[in-house]
């Protein structure tokens, strides 16, 4: 099994707020991910120099994939970065966790996420996109995908519709199960119709946390927006935070619970949800077991800052995600 991921290639600065008054300030939705030109982002910049800052390397689709590398499942990575340190940054990350690069370079700065962590751990993100949002639909080729089985792309790339239907189209060319994460609920509401559309008509397995499943079904009950997703595809996961997952595969449906942990900061809590999941699901577990896999990796991630999980931590992470499959296998 071989999953290649797509989405916006940034580089992630982790921010802790003292309180929320700089969300107020800066006129952003507490738990969205906000796109903002570099003039914004500048301006945001300089508002938090006097914070404790964290520089990653981030993006939706990555650390997932990321995630699946350090639990030996062979990755690929499309995106597109800047000529500059940062984008060398990002590059060097992916290989250092085993991803294979397939990146496209630009003359424009590599993407920026500034990430803003409440005392609760929730985070909202000012994106500035920079190079990646220049990855066209003639950046990809069928040989991109021919060599892999599964193809995850991240709901953030929705908003170029173009490229996304080039990508999901080469995906079922080359016979690969799409993937598709809803990333953001405000994302989610500004292509409701597109998104609509991907889902029915190529994805195989969609996840959402409860506000995206929300914003794409119109249901505020999460176990009734989750039925309505699996209406269309095979396998629907919504995440409802610390109350754990939902899961339904056609009439099944299941509930997994969430790890007990000291959050720290959710970011990274739903990209490496699905990268246990899918782990599970690649190695032919049961979809209750693949969810408790995503809970482990989820729980990890949220004990620190940053959506990485830090190298000290995989190998408990390793043997956690051992026991649950001995409960199929052994």
């Amino acid at each position: 099994m071989s999953v290649l991921g797509m989405g916006n290639a940034l580089v992630d600065m982790m921010t802790g707020l003292p309180d929320d008054t700089l969300l107020k300030d800066l006129a952003l939705r507490k738990g969205s991910m906000q796109l903002v030109d570099k003039g914004f982002s500048n301006r945001a910049l300089e508002k938090v120099q006097h914070l404790d800052r964290k520089e990653t390397s981030g993006g939706s689709a990555a650390n997932t994939i990321c995630g699946l590398a350090s639990l030996g499942i062979e990755t690929s990575f499309i995106g597109k970065v800047g000529n500059d340190r940062l984008g060398d940054v990002f590059r060097a990350d992916l290989q250092r966790y085993g991803v294979q690069p397939i990146l496209q370079y630009s003359d424009t700065e590599t993407g920026l996420a500034l990430a803003l962590v409440s005392r609760n751990g929730e985070r909202t993100f000012a994106t500035y996109l920079g190079a990646a949002v220049e990855m066209e639909p003639y950046d990809l080729n069928v040989s991109m995908f021919a060599t892999h089985t599964h193809f995850y792309i991240e709901g953030y790339l929705v908003q170029h519709h173009e490229l996304i239907r080039r990508a999901v189209e080469l995906a079922k060319e080359a016979e690969l199960e799409v993937i598709v994460d809803m990333a953001s609920f405000n994302v989610v509401e500004d292509n409701l119709d597109f998104l609509h559309f991907l889902v029915k008509e190529y994805a195989d397995i969609v996840f959402a946390n409860a506000d995206e499943a929300k914003a794409f079904t119109g249901q505020s009950n999460p176990a009734k927006a989750l039925g309505e997703i699996a209406q269309d595809c095979w396998i629907a996961v919504v995440k409802t935070g610390e109350k754990g997952s939902l899961i339904q595969n056609g009439k099944h449906v299941y509930s997994v619970a969430a790890r007990k942990v000291n959050c720290v900061d959710t970011t990274g809590a739903g990209d490496l949800y699905a990268a246990g999941f899918l782990y599970g699901f690649l190695n032919n577990l049961k979809l209750p077991l693949c969810g408790e896999i995503g809970s482990i990796l989820a729980g990890k991630v949220i004990e620190t800052m940053g959506a990485k999980i830090p190298d000290k931590a995989w190998q408990s992470v390793r043997e956690e995600v051992k026991q649950v499959v001995y409960k199929q296998v052994g």
